[in-house]
């Protein structure tokens, strides 16, 4: 059974043009914090940068529709839907909508809000949704030391995330659509002070591989912020210099070839 309770201390975003991000409770709080709260999880940062870069298109254009709408799901019957609520409320977080559902269900609550991509720190739910077509990034315990004034989003040309499965046509379909909407947000800001910045990484191949990748998200609408070309090194050093809040692998395995 699926349940969707809306916030209605925020206003709800356009429904044709918003792009629908859901992000798993147990990501964003964890047990305690008192006073009838969670405590801060390790995707709070990534919350409040998805808001900032909100805000900051808002000042931009104060009719803007193409917004982030951020979705909470939850499967873990431990964690309250009022202490949910309350502790969303007490943050001041951004959420449109609470999603409340069993893991039989969860698929479908996604489906169900039209959500582009799926956030989790679990690597299962990421995989599932992922077969499924749904667009999902996994998050870590790094993901609580990224920035919450610009949102940082690692595209990468070969896979990263899951390296012993390919992404299926959906889901690359889908990455790339998602990235084209990333694409059109970023061209709202300027070269310098921009909320959200976007980084290519390619893993193998030459100086010409990433000059390729870099020329295909052009012609998807993607001008990147930064590349970075491994050539097979290490992507531990980078990815802790660079500290994105998530990594982007499906639909962009074939940006080398």
């Amino acid at each position: 059974m699926v349940s969707t309770v809306q916030n209605t201390d925020v206003k709800q975003k356009d429904s044709d043009h918003a792009v629908v991000v859901a992000v798993a409770s147990r990501a964003v709080f964890e047990p305690g914090g008192g006073d009838g709260v969670y405590a801060e999880g390790v995707a709070f940062p990534l919350l409040q940068a998805l808001q900032k870069v909100n805000e900051r298109l808002l000042e931009e254009n104060s009719a803007e529709s193409l917004l982030f709408d951020i979705v909470l799901i939850t499967t873990d019957s431990q964690q309250q839907s009022s202490q949910l609520i309350s502790s969303t409320k007490h943050y001041g977080l951004e959420v449109s909508r609470f999603c409340f559902s069993t893991e039989e269900d969860f698929i479908e609550s996604l489906l169900k809000n039209n959500v582009q991509l799926f956030l989790s720190t679990d690597r299962n739910e990421v995989s599932q949704t992922s077969q499924k077509g749904v667009l999902s990034a996994l998050l870590d315990e790094y993901t609580a030391s990224c920035p919450s004034e610009q949102l940082r989003v690692l595209l990468c040309g070969d896979t990263v995330i899951r390296p012993d499965t390919n992404p299926t046509p959906a889901s690359r379909q889908a990455a790339q659509s998602f990235s084209a909407q990333l694409g059109k947000m970023r061209q709202r800001f300027g070269m310098s002070d921009s909320p959200l910045s976007i980084t290519l990484m390619t893993s193998c191949g030459g100086r010409d591989s990433c000059g390729g990748a870099l020329q295909t998200l052009r012609s998807l609408g993607i001008s990147a912020d930064e590349a970075y070309c491994l050539a097979g090194a290490p992507q531990g050093p980078i990815l802790s210099v660079l500290r994105p809040h998530f990594l982007l692998s499906d639909g962009f395995s074939g940006l080398e070839d």
